[in-house]
């Protein structure tokens, strides 16, 4: 077992659309049909995560309607903010974090928005500052995506301005000073006065400062020019590995790069994505998942297993293994990281259809089993370096959350790999973050 001092999981609760990560969750029993719009649903979640002494919330955003209504929910929620500040309200202790473009807004509205929810949650707000690369996105705020350079570029000039203008109000300029008649210090709230190539403001912002000074910034972008982002700005980093390996890189890649601009590495926490399916086995919990599966095109999933294994399959074969010849003649693509695991479960002798409940297409790593099996997986990429914690994608909210928290919490604590309380008030508490009001004073 790991020592007292050792360092423990950190995680992260993807709650989105109020159903949970699968397409076919909003179908599933026990789930109600409109949590899309039910504030109380989406709060007992958070309730139900903060009994579990998880760190945080997250909502990721891309606004636009990127489903077909007639038979799937939307992916994201009506509007984060409205429902982290209905969250902050029924919770005491879990971070509320909450994806806002910096293609898509004015750093002013971000600084206001971040910093009141900084305020209703008494120090517990996160901003996931990301550049949009969705036209139809863009299209609705009448703008055409800009270069990837020119994203990026305004990506920084967002997060500086949106930092300053949370500092322009110092921490102590609310006198509130009744007899005196004087409510605050306007020496001690100054405009900001930036202009950039792409975004501007004269500020100040009229908001004090919360518990935790203002809201922690968190990123999700890749390649290089979204590492240096996460590195200048980031304490939480949201990522796609699908490997052991590949999640030590990006870790290791990410701590590089800040200590590079003058930070300390371990301010900078990579949150893996993962995807449980949490049941009393594993038939049990691949069960789950295809009945999950019967609102996704399998016809089109059984193709595209076929292109990263290297076999042409079909429907028709959905309800059989692979045959001998065709496991002799499998090969992982090259270019799709899940390409390996699909193909050693393929080899397991499962069923296409249970091979594709395994999650092997999925957009993070799936495991479907016990809470063991869940706990053994996050334990082995932890102790291996390839996360600081877990961006989890619960399958289906109403019972799958609960199970989480149940289940799977208590074996991490039996370990010693996760925390049995929160160590402070506030999300900085929470990640270890250090102090900061305004810009970062390390950085030019």
């Amino acid at each position: 077992m790991p020592s007292p001092d050792a360092p423990q999981i950190l995680l992260a609760l993807q709650l989105a659309n109020g159903y949970g990560a699968q397409p076919g969750a909003w179908r599933m029993p026990g789930t109600d049909p409109s949590a899309y719009t039910d504030m109380d649903v989406l709060v007992r979640y958070a309730q139900t995560a903060e009994r579990g002494k998880i760190q945080l919330i997250f909502l990721a955003d891309t606004p636009v309607l990127d489903v077909d209504l007639e038979q799937q929910a939307p992916h994201h929620a009506t509007d984060p903010i409205v429902v982290l500040t209905s969250m902050a309200r029924s919770t005491e202790r879990i971070g509320l974090v909450a994806t806002s473009s910096t293609t898509l807004n004015e750093p002013f509205t971000i600084a206001r928005q971040f910093k009141a929810l900084d305020i209703a949650s008494h120090g517990r707000a996160g901003w996931n500052a990301v550049p949009t690369s969705i036209p139809a996105a863009a299209a609705n705020y009448g703008i055409t995506l800009p270069s990837r350079q020119d994203k990026y570029e305004r990506a920084h000039e967002v997060v500086q301005v949106v930092q300053a203008l949370w500092g322009s109000w110092e921490a102590d300029a609310w006198v509130r000073d009744v007899e005196g008649r004087r409510f605050a210090d306007m020496s001690k709230i100054r405009p900001v006065n930036l202009r950039g190539r792409h975004v501007a403001s004269a500020g100040p912002l009229a908001i004090p400062p919360s518990e935790q000074g203002q809201p922690v910034i968190f990123q999700a972008g890749g390649g290089d020019a979204g590492l240096e982002v996460a590195a200048r700005y980031a304490t939480g980093v949201y990522a796609n590995p699908f490997t052991i390996d590949e999640g030590r890189a990006h870790r290791d890649a990410l701590r590089a790069a800040a200590e590079r601009v003058g930070r300390d590495p371990d301010e900078v926490k990579l949150f893996a994505g993962f995807m449980p399916t949490v049941a009393a086995s594993r038939r049990a919990a691949l069960d789950r998942r295809r009945i999950l599966d019967e609102s996704v095109d399998l016809d089109q999933r059984v193709r595209y297993l076929g292109s990263m294994i290297g076999l042409p399959l079909t429907p028709a074969q959905l309800d059989e293994p692979l045959s001998a010849d065709q496991l002799a003649a499998a090969r992982p693509s090259p270019g799709d990281p899940r390409a390996p695991h699909a193909l050693d479960v393929a080899q397991e002798g499962w069923t296409l259809r249970d091979v594709l409940a395994h999650g092997v297409i999925d957009y993070h790593p799936v495991v479907p089993g016990t809470a063991a099996d869940v706990a053994d997986h996050m334990q082995e990429w932890f102790e291996a370096g390839a996360c600081d914690g877990f961006s989890l994608a619960v399958d289906v909210y109403a019972d799958g959350v609960d199970t989480f928290v149940d289940e799977v919490v208590p074996l991490l604590q039996q370990r010693g790999l996760f925390h049995t309380d929160y160590e402070g008030t506030t999300l900085r508490d929470h990640l270890g973050a250090p102090a900061q009001y305004g810009t970062d004073p390390r950085l030019s």
